[in-house]
């Protein structure tokens, strides 16, 4: 067991002034003499001020509208914490009530009358105690002076600064990211936000009310100056006005944890976030990046006992602002931890409790679960406040989507068609949606113990509230679906896993390392391992939203699923009194529910079964996935894009009207080329397009041109084309609707294949690429002359299409009228670049998670 040293900025100072034989006098130092004297004292400064008293005094000067603190701890290492206080409401823009924006280690120190507040630089470390290598190490790059403060007034070694400038700026530029337009900050709109400004113990809390002024000039067109072309959710759909949007910037000054807590290294099979840093002080040989895990101080009273109770729980604070049932499930749910708590040894280590109307969600002695509004169905996070020292988390907050649980309820009507009379509730919509929202709670709150998502397929079954999962219905031999398991009903074998890998408390003496790889060892025997987001693409063991452990069995399983659902799929989707053309809300998930099937499924051609492998553990790195499970998914993706299975069943393209006025189209609808009226086909385009774009990504091509050069039996990138053609340009029709859907899915085939040979990385793949759509061009002006009409025009134009593309190599392929699908994941974009897993020709994929804030 490692006991890291920490090395204050005020530290390092001391032994690097011993160094070099520099000393300062007392006045020097703290800015005394003359200056001091001029100074008047706080007390004749702040007489007539409101006190809040604190970690930090603060004093609210209620005539000028202007806050005052007391700074009476110099050289001394704290926590500066921002967050969004009060939100946009915008899942696009992603400024949201309770939002984390970033926390950094800060010290106040003083030179005369300034007052500077420096970011010491911890991310290049020197874990010695020789001090000319420290300050060798700390001279070397660069620290971070982030506000400067003029001394108001002071008492003896007190002094007192004024915050309202402080306050009152765009610390984490919110006017950047605000659109459409420009938008800049008019300090004159702007105030100190009173109400949560207040002081704590530990922390002292300020809150400034900030309001973005839109600039002339912006973006015009639609209502109000701006677009509303549904596709984007601006200021203007969001706030009270498009003029101007207030929102609630929020400080945090937090004391920080004592020196008693000891780190935990970091396994990369653990399941557990890390902060890392350069330490310049390692042997060689040894690695110089060093990696922490986070997770929050947990301690048992009798580390020697099986079972022990806690020196102190870990507790989390539900928003009393919750409505039930709600409420009660996210209780259920988040407290399913202490069942992973106690396979660690733990004894009452894990508790949830709502939150008392008296405790402040802001508080750093509270974890806390907040509920969060928002105009359309977003992204829930679980992010932490996390000592960038050590990694030890502070504080956890949850945040949660409040519309999440109405599409979950949606996606259920979609499936089931409950309402046989129009007037009932049936009770499985609730309860399928509230056992969602169980799985939601325990998932956000495992991140803020440090655990990230783990989406391994195991043949134990669901192993992890950490995955991201896909409502479990089957349908049995009687024609009717069983959704008894639709979601987890408790923590997995993986959780319990990896809080005993990360909170076991050892007894002492305890060769710590051979502990935790035997924990990790125990789990893999069972098939209990952990892998992540960026293992998705090309590992079909790793998927989002899937269930099972063969990708290609559970995608013709789910097209079963959706082709029943579809045949019943009518009226009873929606209540009475609705207007049919709701009906179209409910029918986009039915019509997508295979989506991530679909991605799971294409991870399997040109992937790997591969894990984390550890030199030393004897265990195989990986091997490819053999060719009869790439065929095998192959068949299964091209299924997916068969008229047969894309086209809707008359009932329902029979029974959606154009949509009634109060009732405007929004992104989470179908495209369409028809204008007001439904388009039927449309839906197809998308389907097929999500289809062939995954098999198409211009990695996972280069992936299997390398996979046969190595193994010639293992598929061909021409084997991959060539059965998209035959699935698309030879697939049976028995209708002219399934002709026409036939000729849209030889489109999308075609521009793949024109994406392909312009945008792939790898020169082999653009060959391959190129010389398909030749030869298919050339079939195309022979077809011309031996079809009907209507696929003679339709294979004119997809031969002019690719002579052009041909003769202009150079030129970037653009599509012509794209279609994009509607959002499956919640909206929202968090980013995720350093994925590495760009569909450029699809479009966004679905965001992931960063470290420092969890998505979910």
């Amino acid at each position: 067991m490692v006991k890291l040293r920490r090395i204050s900025l005020a530290s390092v100072l001391a032994i690097s002034s011993a160094v070099l034989n520099v000393t300062t006098t007392t006045a020097q130092g703290r800015g005394g003499g003359d200056n001091q004297d001029a100074l008047p004292s706080i007390e004749e400064k702040t007489e007539g001020m409101q006190r809040i008293a604190g970690y930090f005094p603060m004093y609210w000067d209620t005539d000028l509208g202007t806050l005052w603190m007391e700074i009476d701890k110099f050289d001394t290492e704290i926590l500066h914490i921002n967050g969004i206080g009060a939100g946009l409401g915008s899942n696009d823009i992603g400024i949201n009530r309770g939002q984390l924006q970033g926390s950094r280690i800060v010290e106040f120190q003083r030179v005369g009358r300034k007052i500077l507040m420096a970011q010491p630089n911890y991310r290049f470390r020197a874990s010695t105690d020789n001090a000319a290598e420290v300050t060798a190490v700390r001279d070397a790059f660069a620290r971070s002076v982030l506000w400067g403060f003029t001394a108001a007034a002071q008492t003896g070694d007190r002094v007192l600064v004024d915050l309202t400038n402080f306050l009152i700026r765009d610390v984490t530029n919110l006017a950047q990211r605000m659109r459409p337009g420009t938008y800049r900050l008019d300090t004159g709109r702007s105030s100190v936000y009173m109400p949560m400004t207040m002081g704590f113990p530990k922390n002292t809390e300020m809150e400034a009310e900030l309001t973005f002024v839109r600039q002339p000039g912006g973006e015009g067109g639609g209502f109000g100056g701006f677009r509303r072309d549904g596709n984007f959710e601006g200021v203007s759909q969001v706030a009270a006005s498009g003029e101007a949007a207030s929102i609630r910037m929020h400080h945090s000054f937090v004391e920080l944890p004592d020196n008693n807590y000891t780190p935990r290294r970091h396994d990369p099979r653990s399941g557990y976030g890390a902060i890392s840093y350069g330490d310049y002080s390692t042997p060689l040989g040894e690695p110089m990046v060093q990696r922490l895990i986070r997770r929050h101080r947990l301690e048992k009273v009798d580390p020697s006992a099986a079972i022990s109770d806690p020196v102190e729980p870990i507790v989390y604070y539900l928003d009393p602002g919750t409505p039930e049932p709600v409420r009660s499930a996210l209780l259920d749910g988040a407290r399913w931890w202490n069942q992973a708590f106690e396979a660690a040894g733990y004894r009452n280590a894990f508790r949830v409790e709502i939150r008392p109307e008296n405790v402040s969600s802001l508080d750093v002695r509270y974890n806390v679960i907040n509920w969060v509004h928002r105009s359309t169905r977003g992204w829930s996070t679980g992010g932490s406040v996390t000592d960038p020292r050590t990694g030890e988390i502070i504080k956890g907050v949850v945040t949660l989507g409040s519309l999440r649980i109405r599409q979950d309820y949606m996606i259920a009507e979609g499936l089931l068609s409950p309402y046989t009379s129009g007037d009932e509730t049936p009770p499985e919509l609730a309860e399928w949606a509230l056992a969602r929202i169980r799985q939601l709670s325990a998932h956000e709150i495992g991140h803020t113990l440090g655990l990230g998502h783990n989406y391994y397929d195991s043949h134990a079954g669901r192993i992890s509230v950490l995955d991201y999962p896909h409502p479990l219905i089957t349908l049995q031999p009687n024609g009717e679906f069983d959704y008894s398991a639709v979601y987890d009903e408790d923590i997995g074998e993986w959780d319990k896993t990896a809080i005993t890998y990360g909170y076991q408390d050892f007894p002492n003496g305890t060769d710590e390392k051979h502990a935790l790889e035997g924990i990790l060892d125990e789990a893999w025997e069972r098939d209990v391992r952990y892998m992540t987001n960026q293992d998705v693409s090309a590992n079909p063991r790793v998927d989002q939203w899937s269930n099972g452990t063969d990708p290609a069995a559970e995608l013709n399983r789910m097209m079963d699923v959706r082709e029943a659902a579809l045949d019943r799929f009518g009226d009873n989707a929606i209540k009475r009194g609705m207007p049919l053309a709701t009906m179209e809300e409910v029918l986009v998930p039915l019509y997508m529910h295979h989506r991530y099937q679909v991605e799971a499924t294409a991870s399997a051609l040109g992937g790997l079964h591969y894990i984390y492998a550890m030199r030393g553990d004897g265990r195989e790195p990986f091997r490819r996935v053999p060719a009869n499970e790439q065929r095998a998914a192959l068949n299964a993706l091209m299924n997916t894009i068969q008229p047969n299975q894309l086209v809707l069943p008359d009932k329902i393209v029979q029974r959606i009207p154009p949509r009634p006025a109060g009732y405007r189209r929004s992104r989470e609808l179908f495209p369409r080329n028809t204008g007001s009226t439904f388009d039927a086909i449309t839906p197809a385009v998308v389907a097929a397009r999500h289809t062939v774009a995954h098999v198409l990504n211009t990695q996972r091509a280069a992936r299997i041109v390398e996979q046969h050069v190595i193994d010639h039996a293992l598929p061909s990138l021409e084997e991959v084309i060539d059965a998209l053609m035959t699935a698309s340009f030879d697939a049976p029709t028995n209708t002219g609707y399934e002709a026409e859907v036939k000729r849209a899915v030889q489109r999308v085939v075609i521009d793949g294949l024109m994406n392909l040979a312009s945008n792939a990385g790898m020169a082999q793949v653009r060959a391959v690429a190129t010389m398909k759509l030749r030869r298919q061009g050339e079939m195309a002006v022979g077809w011309t002359h031996e079809a009907t009409e209507a696929d003679g025009a339709h294979f004119a134009l997809l031969a002019q299409d690719i002579e052009r593309f041909i003769q202009r190599p150079g030129t970037p392929f653009e599509q012509v009228a794209p279609v994009n699908a509607p959002p499956g994941a919640p909206i929202g974009n968090p980013g995720m670049d350093w994925l590495g897993t760009s569909i450029n020709w699809l479009g966004p994929m679905s965001p992931v998670c960063s470290w420092e804030g969890f998505i979910y």
